[in-house]
């Protein structure tokens, strides 16, 4: 695939910024090129804490919100919490079932099933706790485009309490947008016009916290104890995919200081069986390692599987639910490959000329769908919809890029769903069968995107030679992080490198073990994880099979790579060496 790698050149008295702050200039223009400015924003960037979170009370509707649930406490109303059946939603559903239990409240849960229910609040789950003597719902992660559902629950005279982040529905007049807005009796949302909160970045649980906390303050529960959920917000954050920016940095960062010292026997328990320890647990651990567990039994079975995890109070039977959740995913994980082989057969069978690909994969499992298109929007750096069938009609996830607004194209052809919502970068939809070849033909039609839209662009930090980073220059990097969504891991560029060895290692034989040699003199040590054999076809076409040989016998040759790279403290037996992770080459 061609790509544009781009270095980012931002202005900055980066000399004046790393003496103020004792780091090296190079760090300094790091955190220039994530748009951290001035003296007070660097300050927060670095060393923001607890304190410079923002108020709570600044959130619209969150004082009604909190009046009407110390009504409901007070009365001992019957509350029920409907949240979802993802990371978000189930650390959503976790914060408000223990903040409210704490606060005295008659509460219980309801997680959607994904087959059976569908996302979000729906009609079958409130007649369902109408009859169960439900007076009150408070939604999670969800509720904010429900507006005939939640009409639905007030004309069966329930009380309605919305906490969301995600996008306000409205509907396009004459080029002006008209946000609708449901008949709930309080809606806590960020995104909300008239919010004056001033970040909009927050996933679904850490409104839900902010909520308890104001809940606290009410019920005269001290601050500190609402600080017990900061490791779930941290794990919904990141979990989620939310930018890594502002307040949602700080939450993780200190998430992660509580996290990696949890008492929570299920969390413990499914860091236990990852093979992992408390006190090294970071951002990527819970995106790639211990999110998924959570996220496949909302997939695969049931996400109540994964509430009750991190509810339970009993070490031993903790660990029993956590080794379920491992080999769930596990499962997820070869069903996945199996759904994205299928999604690569089909492409190649049609979808000629689409610049928003809509694949049909009827006998996917619909809860894969969202990964699959992620995984297919990589390989082609297009937005892609993967369909799947359902028990009532088409279900399925889209997955972005930077420069398609997803839901926002949805919106154009909304006439096609029975049900659509997200984000930018993603979404999902609920569509009739013979809906599928219209929505295709619109999604397309409305695209606007151009051929320069379409090559992947690679953010470079800085061009920097291969042999300049030191172990003590690495280790500042991590003033940087978290890392993830929003807050990239830094990334350098270097030409002409010569190919001094290649190795091809590994147990399964997918590691690329590389000596480059630079234009200064020096040597380096580089490893790449991506398709080894495509690496090997890419420099075969370009110097020829006879220079790439004598490059995997560590004899002189022609290949010269130029790469983008991580610059990363490899420890072996002991001995600490700089290693160069390759992201991207050519």
């Amino acid at each position: 695939m061609t790509e544009k790698w781009l270095e980012i050149r931002k202005g900055g008295d980066f000399s004046g910024i790393a003496k103020r702050f004792g780091i090296s200039p190079v760090t300094a223009r790091l955190i220039r090129n994530r748009e951290i400015i001035g003296e007070e924003q660097v300050e927060k960037y670095l060393h923001g804490g607890i304190k410079d979170l923002y108020d709570p009370h600044l959130l619209a509707g969150a004082k009604r919100l909190v009046t009407i649930l110390m009504e409901k406490i007070r009365e001992q109303s019957q509350i029920r919490i409907i949240g979802d059946y993802d990371i978000d939603g189930v650390m959503s559903t976790c914060i408000l079932y223990q903040g409210l239990s704490r606060c005295g409240a008659r509460v219980d849960t309801r997680i959607p099933d994904r087959i059976k229910d569908g996302y979000g609040i729906n009609e079958h789950l409130i007649d369902e706790a109408y009859r169960e003597g439900t007076d009150t719902i408070v939604t999670c992660d969800n509720g904010i485009a429900a507006i005939p559902e939640i009409a639905h629950a007030k004309e069966l005279g329930m009380t309605v309490l919305v906490t969301d982040h995600h996008e306000i529905p409205y509907v396009e007049e004459d080029g002006v947008r008209r946000y609708l807005r449901s008949e709930a009796d309080a809606i806590v949302n960020p995104k909300q016009q008239e919010c004056a909160y001033p970040y909009k970045q927050l996933c679904g649980a850490a409104v839900a916290w902010k909520v308890i906390l104001l809940l606290y303050e009410s019920c005269g529960i001290p601050a500190e104890e609402g600080l017990f959920f900061l490791e779930h917000v941290a794990f919904a954050t990141v979990g989620d995919v939310m930018d890594l920016t502002d307040e949602n940095r700080i939450l993780v960062r200190e998430g992660l200081k509580r996290l990696n010292r949890t008492e929570n026997p299920g969390m413990r328990a499914l860091i236990a069986k990852n093979k992992l320890a408390p006190g090294q647990i970071t951002a990527y651990h819970i995106g790639f390692v211990l999110g998924p567990c959570v996220n496949a039994s909302g997939r695969l079975e049931t996400a109540r599987m994964a509430l009750q995890l991190f509810l339970q109070e009993d070490a031993r039977e903790a660990e029993r639910m956590a080794e379920e959740l491992v080999e769930l995913n596990i499962r997820r994980k070869d069903m996945t490959e199996q759904g994205v082989e299928a999604a690569k057969r089909a492409m190649e069978e049609g979808h000629a000329g689409e610049k928003v690909l809509v694949i049909y994969l009827p006998d996917v499992h619909e809860s894969l769908a969202g990964i699959i298109a992620g995984r297919i929007r990589e390989s082609c750096y297009k937005p892609v919809f993967v369909l799947t069938g359902s028990e009532d009609g088409v279900k399925g996830s889209g997955r972005s890029i930077g420069e398609y607004s997803m839901y926002d194209e949805l919106c154009k052809c909304r006439e096609c769903f029975t049900k659509f919502g997200g984000h930018p970068m993603a979404a999902g939809i609920s569509l009739k069968e013979d809906m599928v070849g219209e929505f295709r033909e619109k999604i397309n039609t409305y695209c606007q995107l151009t051929d320069e839209d379409f090559i992947p662009k690679i953010k470079i930090d800085i061009a920097m030679p291969a042999g300049y980073p030191t172990a003590e220059l690495i280790r500042e990097f991590e003033l940087l992080a978290p890392f993830g969504k929003g807050n990239v891991h830094p990334q350098f560029a270097d030409r002409d490198l010569a190919v001094l060895r290649a190795v091809i290692a590994g147990r399964n034989q997918n590691v690329l073990r590389l000596s480059l040699g630079t234009k200064q003199g020096g040597t380096v040590n580089a490893v790449y994880f991506g398709d080894i054999a495509a690496w090997q076809a890419y420099y075969v076409e370009k110097y020829g099979e006879r220079a790439v040989q004598a490059a995997f016998r560590g004899q002189e040759n022609a290949v010269r790579m130029s790469v983008v790279y991580d610059p990363q403290i490899n420890e072996y037996q002991g001995a600490e060496s700089v290693q160069l992770v390759i992201r991207n080459y050519r």
